[in-house]
C-alpha cells in the first residue's frame, strides 16, 4: 500500500490498491521502495472521479488508472506510437 501522504483520501484508493495487488501477485523480487511498495503513484487528477498514473518500479512501465467511486480500470499508458511508456530505472 502507498503511504498516507500519497493517499487522496477517497474510497477509490482502496479499490485501486486491490487492482495493483493483482498486478504484482506472484512476483517475488521486484524493485521496491523502503516500505516495500512496488508501485509509485506519480500523478492524480480528480478526487471521486478521475485518473492516476502509477509506475511499476520493477519494469518502469507506466499505468493509467481511471476511477469513478468504486469503479475503475487500469491499462498500460501508451505513447504516440502505441508502445508502453517506460520510466527509466535510474529515476528510482
Amino acid at each position: 500500500r502507498h503511504n498516507g501522504a500519497e493517499q487522496a483520501g477517497n474510497k477509490s484508493d482502496s479499490y485501486l490498491d486491490g487492482v495493483l495487488v493483482c498486478l504484482w501477485m506472484g512476483k517475488e523480487n521486484g524493485m521496491k521502495d523502503k516500505k516495500g511498495n512496488r508501485f509509485k503513484k506519480i500523478y492524480t487528477q480528480g478526487k471521486v472521479e478521475g485518473i492516476q498514473i502509477w509506475v511499476d518500479r520493477e519494469t518502469g512501465v507506466n499505468y493509467l488508472v481511471n476511477f469513478a467511486g468504486y469503479r475503475g480500470g487500469i491499462t498500460p499508458l501508451l505513447d504516440a506510437e502505441g508502445k508502453p511508456v517506460v520510466t527509466p530505472m535510474e529515476k528510482w
